[in-house]
């Protein structure tokens, strides 16, 4: 199971660079297509900063995060394999290194990443599948921590 979630944040990795090469090869810069109106729209962006155009053009810094995640999450996810720890904290672990790898490999190559699912119902940044990943990565920890983990220290 858990080298078929492995397998599973690869071939996240390559869906999320395989979206990101077709968008930049079909779309314009800002250009927009509807998906679902009202719903969901595709926008080519280029986002040099994070969420909301936060540390926009701080490059270095994303580099330094993305080392620091990694350098983190890697030995956390060795030992969960080693340990057979729970699938969720698994999968969350997965997860995250797929989002942090596929967004670093934009702006390792391009300086910027690419963005692409626009939320037409509300303001939110537009984000691409590693954030997805990302995003979904951190949620499924929070759920093992609060509601899964019960190695507690009772002493």
């Amino acid at each position: 199971m858990r080298l078929l979630i492995l397998v599973f944040g690869i071939l996240v990795i390559g869906a999320d660079q395989w979206l990101k090469s077709w968008i930049s090869s079909s779309l314009a810069i800002q250009q927009q297509v509807t998906l679902v109106p009202g719903w969901l729209s595709l926008t080519n962006i280029r986002n040099t900063g994070a969420a909301w155009s936060s540390f926009e053009g701080q490059t270095w810094f994303f580099y330094l995060i993305t080392i620091i995640a990694l350098a983190i999450v890697i030995p956390l996810l060795i030992k969960a394999y080693r340990q057979k720890t729970s699938v969720t904290f698994y999968t969350g672990l997965v997860l995250i290194i797929a989002g942090t790898i596929g967004n670093f490999i934009d702006r390792a190559s391009q300086g910027y990443v690419v963005d692409m699912f626009q939320l037409d119902f509300v303001n939110f940044p537009i984000f691409n599948i590693a954030d997805m990943a990302l995003t979904v990565g951190v949620i499924l920890l929070f759920i093992y921590v609060i509601f899964l983990d019960k190695d507690t220290d009772t002493k």
